[in-house]
């Protein structure tokens, strides 16, 4: 039984915000922190007050984490960036909304007394004395204290206060994670009610010290327990007034805390059994829960329940199994070929998570190269006359006013450039679409070829694979790479048209050029050689992709399943001393890969993927999770002479001073499957809709007259429902039984944020 914690995080945009630079404007991006661990750093958006960023993360962190804080800053090119403001969410805060928050927040200012990191550990003791007795404070050591100094570290010191008397401990230098080894001792007063005060300092030559953070205990607690040690977590001075509210501008977000108590595998199999059962037996089953739980579902949780049944039916073989029983289900309610897979149904959002689990390895291949062409080049395009900017062209002293005409000629080469390359590069990624992707879409074209057999409908299996590939899964990414991990950064405005007008001619395309799609914007006409053309190109590649047999698609898989997938790869600066001083370092640029199995690197890619500090960390945190030999603390600096330059201790072979923090990692769609969490996942979502499902078995008893739940100890249904409603009976009394065992929270709506 684990305890499972996660934050469902987007940053939506910001507005207000004060102006940081001499332009009167900003440029702005987020950096949001767990506890002080910094884990996101969104996109800079330039040259703006009211920055939109639109950026989704799931991070998942131990339970016990105190609160995440969301900081706007300001890029200076020259300068440290500058601090706008933050926003700060408890952990309690969060918990008390299961549904999180979702609105429009105040940023408030930064103050450097509040922003403290690190913990303390203690020794306290209450001890006989020649009068009375005495308190005795042992100060042992600190780690992870906040770096106030240039040098990257402080020069800490402790200050113990008790009783209008304070003593100091001796000053470290040049270390965050210091060791003292100090005693200190006060007289108690019995009945006396002023705290034990502990303050951690970085001692200034010149200025004046800086607070590093502080703990207040209760002496009269003290009194009854007599002894008290550990690590304890340095808290802020919150003494201080604030700048009036609003006056910092405000961030739009959306958080969500989800707490789970994953149970034992084991407890899980009847439901994972039931499914599975249901899926396997496909649309001829007797209960069809499939159905049930699509109509059941609302709206605005079913992308969830998508995602976690394909993640579920992927971990048991049975992805293929399950999507090819949502195309049958939505074909059978489907009249009108041109509405087939345009809602968004259980299978149009299960379809999408599984091309992001599956498929988004071959999406970056195909167009990673095409993306980075259209960043690096620039260029002004546009082919809409109404939004055409004309400028000048020709060398110093010739220019002229370049026409309309000759913008749109050259906008359109430009596009059709693009788009030809696309193309071109799809046509030729047959062999690189992963096995299972190209049988799911072989299942979805037979299937849509079956409903829809006649003469006039033989593009709709087509355009029935195209509506995933091209417009939920091509199109989205060349609209914004950042969300996709194409870019590091979001484009600027010109690129961003460039991308919007090329995600359009894809649509195109991938609607087989339809006069419907033709006729939209007229403006799209220059395109249209090209897109003709490529829709015979798309027509023939996707022939080819869905002529896959079945022992062609187990070869492949087998083959796959021989190599370690990689979590994470792509370019690291490795920084390298050459001498003394920082003249002397330099940094090389190496391309690595990290697998489930090893951590690999080469002078040269072998793929185009942009990895942030950040990914990388939470990927080596994922495979190392299962790592028996895990330590459980590390030194955060290096053994230079005779010391480990962190904590100043002399002894090599001594324990980390800083803890391994393993259990903050940001969820990717790559990451290994955790077939538990699944299921939890799914068990929670089927006991917020319980009620739903018992009416409808109440319904389906009486009309076909049948139907008890359990009739006696071990005799189960039939009935797949009743099955169903008797599982999450049992699952709900295991975690009733279990020692954090609560009932997980329904479906409840968000609570909006004050603005």
């Amino acid at each position: 039984m684990a305890k499972r914690s996660s934050l469902s995080i987007r940053i939506v945009e910001g507005k207000n915000l004060p102006a940081k630079d001499i332009t009167g404007s900003s440029d702005p991006y987020c950096i949001v922190k767990v506890d002080n661990e910094p884990i996101i750093r969104t996109a800079t958006v330039w040259k703006t007050l009211c920055p939109f960023w639109g950026e989704e993360y799931q991070v998942h962190l131990p339970p016990t984490f105190h609160a995440v804080a969301f900081y706007v800053m300001d890029e200076d090119a020259l300068s440290r960036d500058d601090v706008i403001g933050k926003v700060c969410l408890t952990r309690d805060t969060l918990a008390a909304h299961p549904k999180g928050f979702s609105g429009w927040a105040h940023l408030t200012e930064v103050d450097p007394d509040e922003e403290v990191q690190g913990e303390i550990h203690l020794r306290l003791e209450v001890v006989p004395g020649p009068r009375a007795r005495r308190l005795r404070c042992s100060v042992l050591e600190a780690r992870d204290l906040a770096p106030k100094d240039r040098n990257g570290a402080s020069d800490p010191f402790v200050r113990v206060r008790y009783n209008g008397q304070t003593q100091e401990t001796s000053i470290v230098k040049k270390s965050c994670y210091p060791r003292w080894n100090e005693t200190f001792e006060f007289e108690l007063e019995e009945g006396a009610t002023e705290p034990l005060c502990v303050a951690a300092w970085d001692w200034d030559l010149v200025s004046r010290n800086d607070f590093l953070g502080k703990v207040i205990f209760n002496v009269q607690r003290l009194w009854a327990t007599q002894q008290e040690e550990g690590w304890f977590r340095l808290q802020p001075d919150q003494s201080k007034s604030r700048r009036g509210e609003g006056s910092l501008g405000s961030l739009q977000l959306e958080v969500r805390l989800r707490d789970e108590t994953v149970l034992p595998s084991g407890c899980y199999q009847p439901l994972v059994r039931l499914l599975c059962c249901e899926v396997k037996l496909g649309t001829q089953g007797p209960g069809q829960l499939i159905p049930l739980i699509e109509e059941t579902t609302s709206t605005e949780c079913r992308q969830d329940v998508a995602t976690n049944l394909l993640k579920l039916f992927l971990g048991q073989g049975l992805a293929k199994d399950f999507l090819d029983l949502l195309f049958q289900l939505e074909l059978g309610r489907t009249s009108e070929a041109n509405t087939l897979f345009r809602s968004n149904s259980l299978a149009s959002k299960s379809m999408e998570s599984f091309l992001k689990v599956a498929g988004m390895r071959y999406l970056h291949g195909v167009l990673g190269p095409i993306i980075d062409r259209v960043f690096e080049e620039k260029k002004y395009v546009e082919l809409d006359p109404s939004k055409v900017e004309v400028k000048d062209v020709g060398c110093s002293g010739l220019h002229r006013p370049q026409t309309e005409a000759e913008v749109l000629e050259q906008s359109a080469q430009t596009l059709r450039t693009h788009l030809g390359a696309l193309l071109s590069a799809l046509s030729r990624s047959v062999r690189a679409c992963p096995a299972v992707v190209r049988a799911t879409f072989r299942q979805l074209f037979r299937r849509v070829r079956e409903r829809f057999p006649s003469a006039q409908h033989e593009n709709v299996p087509f355009i029935a694979v195209t509506s995933f590939l091209c417009l939920r899964f091509f199109s989205p990414a060349i609209m914004a790479p950042k969300l996709f991990h194409l870019r590091e950064r979001h484009a600027d405005a010109r690129t961003s048209r460039t991308l919007l007008l090329l995600a359009k001619a894809v649509q195109n395309v991938g609607n087989m050029d339809t006069p419907a799609s033709r006729a939209k914007e007229a403006w799209m006409e220059p395109l249209q050689p090209t897109v003709r053309q490529g829709v015979a190109q798309l027509k023939d590649f996707i022939t080819k992709l869905v002529d896959i047999e079945e022992k062609e698609e187990l070869d492949l898989q087998r083959a796959l399943s021989l190599q370690a997938p990689p979590v994470k790869e792509g370019p690291l600066f490795i920084h390298r001393t050459k001498g003394k001083g920082h003249l002397m370092s330099s940094f090389k640029k190496l391309h690595f890969s990290l697998t489930t199995e090893a951590l690999s690197f080469a002078k040269t890619p072998s793929s185009k993927c942009v990895n942030e500090l950040n990914q990388w960390l939470s990927a080596l945190r994922k495979v190392s999770i299962n790592n028996p030999g895990l330590l459980g603390s590390y030194h955060p600096g290096v053994f230079r002479g005779d010391k480990w330059s962190c904590c100043h201790q002399k002894d090599k072979s001594d324990l980390g001073c800083d803890k391994t923090r393993s259990r903050v990692t940001l969820q990717e769609w790559n990451d290994p499957l955790d077939h538990d969490l699944e299921a939890q996942l799914i068990y929670r979502h089927l006991l917020g809709v319980e009620a739903a499902l018992r009416e409808k078995h109440r319904e389906l008893s009486a009309a076909t007259g049948a139907g008890s739940v359990r009739t006696g100890p071990g005799e189960a249904s039939e009935d797949p429902l009743a099955q169903l409603l008797q599982v999450l009976q049992d699952l709900q009394e295991a975690h009733s039984s279990s020692p954090a065992g609560s009932r997980p929270s329904g479906p409840n709506r968000p609570l909006a944020l004050q603005t």
